[in-house]
């Protein structure tokens, strides 16, 4: 067996040896209310039928589709499993799951090249433009960054984009404040001049990292996609390759709405990863499968808590052990 057999080995001697990292132990707690739905209730399917047979592959559908992990991903999925099922003469339903394992990861990684890591630029600032609806945890996303590159002793500039909404360029200035990092805003002004004058300002001021908010009124997608547009130029011409990144804020409890929001800023502007927030705060943790598979975008970072360091880099072995620990 592939992946599983993998991580039960990793994780077993890590567990043995008490080496299981801080990263990992907060997959480990962040995933329990989907693990705690999905896996208990794969494990009960295992002991309902010994045998596999199509009222198991029913009940399964059913399963995977209430985890999140999307109609479509669950059709394919399944229709692979039973080729698996038929070629592989697969009866025994515990046997199954680990073929389940194997699989949803697969789907994930899609035989693709996907990083979760950030593009950074080697010469001057890296420019990291965050996109999202209003209410998805935008701004506190922002200085979760902010705090995880000035922890790496980065120069940090954060920019405020979102310039009409009521009191955004002052919650932003506010965690600015808080995690002591460098801040540029101005209030009901155009967004593109506010970020022309702020990335001047960070290349002043030799900044590492410049962390861009902009506005979430995705309800007029003709209007955000000019705005965005001019904003990317603006951004490039200013600092060569920038943006360096645009990573799409959703909030991991909105389930199917966070697929949509990203099927619609993928049609509007070139997203290149997305922040998962309050994953912990679900028991539907498939949708980070469910995002991949609609917009083949990686996930990069996934918050996982509410503290300052609860915001991490995606790992998808981590995630699966996260999500199958009880099983390995």
């Amino acid at each position: 067996m592939g992946l599983f057999n993998k991580l039960k080995d990793i994780f077993k001697s890590k567990e043995k040896e008490e080496k299981i990292s801080e990263e990992v132990k907060k997959y480990d707690e962040g995933l329990e209310k989907t693990r705690n739905e999905f896996v208990s209730k794969l494990n009960l399917l295992g002991i309902k039928y010994t045998k596999v047979n199509e009222e198991y592959f029913e009940e399964l559908e059913n399963l995977l589709i209430m985890a999140d992990i999307g109609v479509k991903t669950v059709m394919d999925f399944i229709e692979r499993l039973r080729k698996r099922v038929k070629g592989e003469n697969i009866t025994d339903t515990k046997y199954l799951n680990e073929v389940i394992v194997d699989e949803l990861f697969i789907i994930y990684v899609n035989n693709e090249s996907i990083t979760d890591k950030i593009n950074m630029n080697e010469d001057g600032p890296t420019v990291i433009l965050m996109v999202g609806v209003n209410g998805v945890g935008k701004t506190t996303t922002i200085a979760k960054l902010a705090h995880k590159y000035k922890s790496e002793d980065k120069r940090v500039m954060m920019i405020a984009g979102d310039t009409f909404r009521a009191g955004a360029v002052e919650q932003l200035r506010i965690w600015a404040d808080r995690t002591d990092s460098l801040f540029y805003g101005r209030e009901n002004t155009d967004p593109a001049g506010v970020i022309f004058d702020g990335l001047v300002k960070a290349k002043e001021e030799n900044v590492d990292i410049v962390l861009i908010d902009t506005a979430g009124r995705l309800h007029n997608k003709v209007n955000l996609m000019k705005e965005l547009e001019k904003i990317n130029k603006v951004i490039g011409n200013q600092i060569n390759g920038a943006p360096h990144e645009t990573l799409l804020v959703i909030d991991a409890t909105t389930g199917q709405n966070g697929i949509m929001q990203a099927e619609a800023f993928k049609e509007i502007t070139n997203i290149t990863g997305i922040v998962l927030t309050k994953l912990d705060g679900t028991a539907k943790g498939g949708i980070v499968l469910a995002i991949k598979e609609a917009v083949n975008i990686p996930v990069k970072f996934v918050g996982l808590g509410e503290k300052m360091t609860d915001l991490i880099p995606f790992d998808i072995e981590n995630y699966i052990y996260g999500l199958f620990k009880d099983m390995l």
